[in-house]
């Protein structure tokens, strides 16, 4: 699997909301991360797409995350959906055609965060593969209800064709060489550590 281009880019991030963020395993480190990635797509210019599973029953967007989407200046779209994998849901394919158009360079890289990772990841990364885009599943921005459930689901996307990565290794190969412009802006980001359990 080649490495990620920011110009081929679009970072997803799945249903990381009220009810669900409650019973996840390692809640802080899955919002930290999600929001590194939403910084990253911004020093970078990576169209952002977020949902929300049913919101009227497992509450909204984590205020933190919702707070950083909202700042974010790329393009962006946030959708409410009822089918488990996004791609069952036709306002997720349209904006994901809209904000990241096919190129003929390559196929479209889709950066995902969010939970739960054996539900809604899953069968999003899966159906993504099945249409022809790559996945890279950041492995700290995902979460379940219990380690097993987000360790087996990994294993089972990487064996789909799926890219394990993390925020940090998403930073680096959208820059790819330190003399790019936002570097400074990566490194600054990224000078705190990682983020926290």
């Amino acid at each position: 699997m080649e490495l990620l281009d920011a110009g081929r880019s679009v970072l997803v991030v799945i249903d990381l909301q009220g009810k669900l963020m409650e019973v996840i395993h390692r809640p802080r480190m899955v919002v930290e991360a999600t929001l590194r990635l939403m910084k990253l797509s911004e020093i970078f210019g990576v169209p952002v797409i977020l949902t929300e599973q049913y919101p009227k029953g497992l509450g909204p967007t984590h205020p933190e995350v919702m707070a950083g989407f909202e700042a974010l200046s790329v393009p962006k779209r946030s959708l409410a959906k009822t089918a488990f994998g996004c791609c069952g849901e036709p306002a997720f394919l349209k904006a994901l055609d809209e904000l990241r158009p096919r190129l003929r360079s390559g196929p479209r890289q889709v950066v995902v965060a969010g939970i739960e990772t054996h539900v809604c990841v899953m069968q999003t990364v899966l159906e993504l593969i099945h249409w022809g885009n790559q996945a890279h599943v950041s492995w700290d921005a995902v979460s379940g209800r219990g380690e097993e459930h987000r360790r087996h689901a990994l294993e089972r996307m990487a064996s789909a064709g799926a890219v394990i990565t993390n925020h940090e290794s998403v930073g680096f190969e959208w820059a790819r060489d330190k003399n790019h412009p936002r570097f400074k802006d990566l490194s600054n980001l990224l000078k705190d550590g990682q983020p926290q359990a």
